[in-house]
C-alpha cells in the first residue's frame, strides 16, 4: 500500500508542477513577490489534492472543487481577469486530465478493460497507470511549455467563452470516466476516457488557434502604431525643419527691430515691439532632450496636443544611453500612458490638468512615472471608459506586455484625483549606458 501512495503523491506533484509552469506562462504580474505567489500557489493546491484524497472519501467530486479552487488561487495571487483566470485554469485542468485521459484508455486496452487492482481490501487502480499517466503528463508539460513560454497576449471575453465552449465536452466525459471507475468500481471505460481525449485534443487546437488569432491581433494592432511612429516622426522632421526656418527669420527682424529700439524714444512703441518678439519666439523651443531621438518625437507631439487643450505638461527624461527599448515599445509605453492622460485630463477644469513625465536610470533599473489628475470616483487600472473597447482597450494591456518582453514590472495607483503609472524596467547588460 506504501508504494501506491507514494505514487499518488508523485502523480500530485506532478498537477502541482504543471500549475507553477502554467500560471508562469500566462501570469504576470503577481500579487505579492514574484516567488512567494508562484510557489504558494502550487503548495497549497497540492496540500488540499492530498488533504482530499487521503483523509476523505470523495470520488469524481472532488474534481469540481479543484476546478474552483484552482481559479481562485489563480485569481488570489495573481492581478488577473476572470476570463484569464478561467482560461489558465482550463489549460492547467486540459494538462492534467488529457494525460490521465489517454494513460486509462492504453491501460484498458492493455489489461482487457481490468484498470483496477485490491490491495490491502481496497479497490485502487493498477501502478502501471499511476507510471503512464506521470510519464504522459511530464510529456505534454514539455510540449506545452515550449508553446507557451513566451505567451503575452490578451485574453478576451469572446476568447474565454470560445475556449470554455470547448473545455466542457471534455471535462464533463472526464468527470464521467473517472465517476465510473472511483464511484461505480466499474473497469472498462475506455469508450469515455477514448471521447475525453478527443475533446482535450480538440480544446488545446481550439485554443493554439485563439493563440494565433491574438498574435494576429496585436501584430496588426503593432503595425498600426509603427506606421502612426513613422508619420509622426517625418511630420516632426518637417515641423523642426521650419522652425529653423523661423528662428532664422527671426534673428534678420531682431536686428532691425533692436536698432529701432536703440534709436526709438516712444515708450509705447518700445513696448509693443517688445510683445511682439515674445510672440515670436514663444513656443519655438519646448523640444525634449531626452537623448533618445525616437521619445524626443513622441513627447514633442504629446507636449503639443497638451497646449492646445490647455494642459500643464511637465518632462524630466535622461534616457541617454539606455538603447536596448525597440523605438516601438517606447511607443506603446509612452503614447498610449501619455495619450490615456490627456484624456482624463480633458474631462477636468482647466485648472486642475496636469500631467507629469519622468524616466531616467536610478543604478541598475529604469523608471519610468507618469502622473496626472483625472475625475474623481472614475479612476480606472483595468478597462477603458470608452465606448470603443477593441480600439482603447490595448492601452494598460499593451504597456503590460511592452514592459513585461524586458522583464519589467508595471504599478499603478489611482487615488486622490491621480492616476500614477510606475514602470520599473532592469537595464539589460548589452544597453550602452553614457
Amino acid at each position: 500500500m506504501q508504494l501506491y501512495k507514494l505514487l499518488d503523491l508523485a502523480v500530485t506533484m506532478t498537477e502541482g508542477l504543471v500549475l507553477y509552469v502554467i500560471t508562469l506562462c500566462f501570469c504576470r504580474t503577481p500579487r505579492f513577490h514574484r516567488w512567494i505567489s508562484a510557489a504558494a500557489l502550487p503548495v497549497i493546491y497540492m496540500s488540499t489534492v492530498i488533504g482530499i484524497t487521503w483523509f476523505t472519501d470523495w470520488g469524481a467530486e472532488r474534481m469540481f472543487i479543484m476546478v474552483a479552487l484552482t481559479v481562485a488561487l489563480i485569481m488570489a495571487f495573481y492581478s488577473v481577469s476572470i476570463c484569464e483566470s478561467l482560461v489558465t485554469m482550463e489549460v492547467f485542468w486540459m494538462l492534467l486530465a488529457f494525460p490521465e485521459s489517454v494513460a486509462t484508455a492504453l491501460a484498458s486496452l492493455a489489461f482487457n478493460g481490468e484498470i483496477m487492482t485490491v490491495v490491502e481490501g481496497i479497490q485502487i487502480l493498477k501502478w502501471q497507470l499511476y507510471v503512464l499517466t506521470i510519464v504522459i503528463r511530464c510529456l505534454a508539460l514539455g510540449i506545452a511549455y515550449l508553446l507557451l513560454h513566451d505567451f503575452h497576449y490578451r485574453i478576451r471575453l469572446k476568447d474565454a467563452v470560445v475556449l470554455t465552449a470547448g473545455f466542457l465536452p471534455g471535462c464533463g466525459l472526464g468527470f464521467a470516466g473517472t465517476y465510473g471507475y472511483l464511484n461505480l468500481g466499474m473497469e472498462d471505460t475506455f469508450v469515455l476516457d477514448l471521447a475525453a481525449s478527443a475533446f482535450y485534443l480538440y480544446f488545446a487546437l481550439q485554443f493554439l488557434y485563439s493563440k494565433n488569432m491574438s498574435y494576429l491581433r496585436e501584430q496588426r494592432q503593432r503595425d498600426k502604431i509603427q506606421i502612426d511612429c513613422l508619420e509622426r516622426q517625418f511630420s516632426w522632421y518637417q515641423e523642426k525643419l521650419r522652425d529653423e526656418e523661423r528662428v532664422r527669420g527671426i534673428y534678420h527682424d531682431l536686428k532691425n527691430h533692436l536698432l529701432l529700439l536703440e534709436s526709438g524714444s516712444d515708450t509705447e512703441q518700445t513696448r509693443r515691439m517688445a510683445e511682439k518678439l515674445r510672440a515670436q519666439i514663444e513656443g519655438y523651443e519646448d523640444y525634449v532632450h531626452s537623448g533618445n531621438a525616437f521619445l524626443d518625437i513622441i513627447l514633442k507631439d504629446k507636449a503639443a496636443k497638451a497646449r492646445e487643450r490647455q494642459i500643464d505638461f511637465s518632462v524630466r527624461a535622461d534616457m541617454e544611453g539606455i538603447d536596448f527599448i525597440e523605438p516601438l515599445d517606447i511607443s506603446t509605453i509612452f503614447g498610449n500612458a501619455i495619450d490615456n492622460a490627456l484624456e482624463a485630463c480633458g474631462k477636468l477644469p482647466e485648472e486642475k490638468r496636469f500631467i507629469t513625465v519622468r524616466a531616467g536610470r536610478v543604478r541598475d533599473m529604469l523608471i519610468i512615472t507618469i502622473e496626472n489628475s483625472a475625475p474623481a470616483g472614475k479612476l480606472s487600472t483595468e478597462k477603458t471608459t470608452k465606448a470603443d473597447s477593441f480600439i482603447h482597450g490595448f492601452g494598460l494591456p499593451n504597456i503590460r506586455n511592452a514592459v513585461h518582453r524586458y522583464d519589467g514590472q508595471c504599478d499603478i495607483k489611482a487615488e486622490n484625483g491621480v492616476f500614477t503609472l510606475r514602470l520599473l524596467i532592469p537595464i539589460q547588460e548589452n544597453s550602452t549606458i553614457g
